[in-house]
C-alpha cells in the first residue's frame, strides 16, 4: 500500500496530534504495544429507526412510571 501522505507530527501539552487534511471528523483509534497507532474513519449516521428491543424498553418504562413504579424525583435545585 502507498502511503497518500507522509509528514512528523509532534505531540502537544496535552499529548494530542493534528492531522493536516483530515478527511473525516471522526476517527477510530487503535493503539498498540508497539507504539503503533491505527487510525479507521468512522462516520456518524442517523439511524433508520428505533430498534423494536428500544421500543420495547421505552413502553416497559413508560409503564412502570406511569405504575407508580420509579424512584423518586431527583433534586436539582443545588445545580
Amino acid at each position: 500500500m502507498i502511503a497518500e501522505k507522509d509528514y512528523t507530527v509532534h505531540i502537544d501539552g496535552k499529548k494530542r496530534i493534528t492531522l493536516r487534511g483530515a478527511k473525516y471528523q471522526y476517527y477510530n483509534v487503535k493503539e498498540y504495544e508497539n507504539g503503533c497507532i491505527l487510525l479507521e474513519p468512522r462516520e456518524m449516521v442517523v439511524p433508520d429507526s428505533i430498534s423494536a428491543r428500544t421500543l420495547k424498553d421505552m413502553d416497559n418504562a413508560i409503564a412502570n412510571f406511569k405504575r407508580g413504579a420509579a424512584s423518586p424525583a431527583v433534586d436539582l435545585s443545588d445545580f
